[in-house]
Protein backbone atom coordinates (compact mmCIF):
# COMPACT_ATOMS: atom_id res chain seq x y z
CA UNK A 1 0.00 0.00 0.00
CA UNK A 2 1.62 2.99 -0.99
CA UNK A 3 1.47 6.30 1.23
CA UNK A 4 -1.45 8.06 -0.58
CA UNK A 5 -3.71 5.18 -0.36
CA UNK A 6 -2.69 5.23 3.49
CA UNK A 7 -3.46 9.05 4.30
CA UNK A 8 -6.97 8.83 1.84
CA UNK A 9 -7.98 5.42 4.33
CA UNK A 10 -6.71 7.02 7.49
CA UNK A 11 -8.59 10.59 5.93
CA UNK A 12 -11.68 8.39 5.71
CA UNK A 13 -11.40 6.76 8.93
CA UNK A 14 -10.85 10.34 11.18
CA UNK A 15 -13.93 11.37 9.61
CA UNK A 16 -16.44 8.44 10.74
CA UNK A 17 -14.86 9.00 14.25
CA UNK A 18 -15.33 12.47 13.66
CA UNK A 19 -19.13 11.89 12.71
CA UNK A 20 -20.10 8.83 15.22
CA UNK A 21 -18.10 11.46 18.22
CA UNK A 22 -20.37 14.97 17.13
CA UNK A 23 -23.35 12.65 17.04
CA UNK A 24 -22.48 11.29 20.58
CA UNK A 25 -21.27 14.67 21.92
CA UNK A 26 -24.78 16.06 20.84
CA UNK A 27 -27.06 13.32 21.85
CA UNK A 28 -27.87 15.26 25.17
CA UNK A 29 -29.67 17.40 22.63
CA UNK A 30 -32.01 14.82 21.17
CA UNK A 31 -35.12 14.96 23.96
CA UNK A 32 -35.02 18.81 23.78
CA UNK A 33 -38.18 20.34 22.08
CA UNK A 34 -38.34 22.94 19.56
CA UNK A 35 -41.53 24.29 17.31
CA UNK A 36 -41.53 22.98 14.01
CA UNK A 37 -44.19 24.87 11.67
CA UNK A 38 -45.22 24.84 8.10
CA UNK A 39 -46.08 27.71 6.05
CA UNK A 40 -47.95 27.97 2.94
CA UNK A 41 -47.83 31.49 2.30
CA UNK A 42 -48.17 34.81 3.50
CA UNK A 43 -49.51 38.44 2.67
CA UNK A 44 -48.84 41.99 3.70
CA UNK A 45 -52.58 43.50 4.81
CA UNK A 46 -53.58 46.81 6.17
CA UNK A 47 -55.57 47.11 9.58
CA UNK A 48 -58.76 47.93 7.66
CA UNK A 49 -58.75 45.09 5.10
CA UNK A 50 -58.23 42.64 7.86
CA UNK A 51 -61.32 43.98 9.76
CA UNK A 52 -63.32 43.37 6.65
CA UNK A 53 -62.71 39.91 6.87
CA UNK A 54 -66.07 38.06 6.73
CA UNK A 55 -66.51 33.93 7.00
CA UNK A 56 -66.45 32.77 3.77
CA UNK A 57 -63.57 35.59 2.81
CA UNK A 58 -60.27 34.17 0.75
CA UNK A 59 -57.30 35.40 1.54
CA UNK A 60 -54.96 34.84 -1.58
CA UNK A 61 -50.84 34.03 -0.38
CA UNK A 62 -48.31 34.65 -2.19
CA UNK A 63 -46.88 31.06 -3.27
CA UNK A 64 -48.33 29.22 -6.31
CA UNK A 65 -50.12 26.60 -5.88
CA UNK A 66 -47.36 23.87 -7.37
CA UNK A 67 -44.53 25.70 -5.20
CA UNK A 68 -43.02 23.92 -2.20
CA UNK A 69 -43.93 24.96 1.53
CA UNK A 70 -41.77 26.34 4.05
CA UNK A 71 -40.66 23.92 7.11
CA UNK A 72 -39.34 26.12 10.53
CA UNK A 73 -37.70 24.76 13.02
CA UNK A 74 -38.33 28.05 15.50
CA UNK A 75 -38.59 30.50 12.99
CA UNK A 76 -35.43 29.22 11.17
CA UNK A 77 -36.53 27.70 7.89
CA UNK A 78 -35.02 24.07 7.39
CA UNK A 79 -36.35 22.28 4.98
CA UNK A 80 -39.19 22.26 1.94
CA UNK A 81 -41.96 19.88 1.43
CA UNK A 82 -45.37 19.34 0.43
CA UNK A 83 -48.77 18.74 2.17
CA UNK A 84 -49.86 15.31 2.18
CA UNK A 85 -52.69 13.61 3.93
CA UNK A 86 -52.24 11.34 7.07
CA UNK A 87 -55.70 9.78 7.61
CA UNK A 88 -57.53 12.61 8.66
CA UNK A 89 -55.35 15.05 9.66
CA UNK A 90 -52.51 16.90 7.36
CA UNK A 91 -48.82 16.19 7.36
CA UNK A 92 -45.96 17.53 5.02
CA UNK A 93 -43.42 15.15 2.66
CA UNK A 94 -40.08 16.77 3.00
CA UNK A 95 -38.65 17.55 -0.29
CA UNK A 96 -35.69 19.30 0.60
CA UNK A 97 -33.31 20.15 3.45
CA UNK A 98 -31.85 23.78 3.60
CA UNK A 99 -28.53 22.82 4.66
CA UNK A 100 -27.71 26.15 5.80
CA UNK A 101 -30.65 26.61 7.99
CA UNK A 102 -29.61 25.28 11.14
CA UNK A 103 -26.31 26.94 11.21
CA UNK A 104 -27.79 30.17 11.92
CA UNK A 105 -30.87 28.71 13.98
CA UNK A 106 -32.20 30.88 16.99
CA UNK A 107 -33.32 29.84 20.38
CA UNK A 108 -36.39 31.23 21.09
CA UNK A 109 -37.24 31.65 24.78
CA UNK A 110 -41.04 30.58 25.66
CA UNK A 111 -42.75 31.34 29.37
Amino acid sequence: MNDMTHDSEMLGAAKSADVATSQDHYSFLADIKVRLSVEVGNVSMTISEIMALREGSVVELDRQVDQLIDINVNGTLVARGEVVPVKNKFGVRIAEVVSNGMAHARVERRN
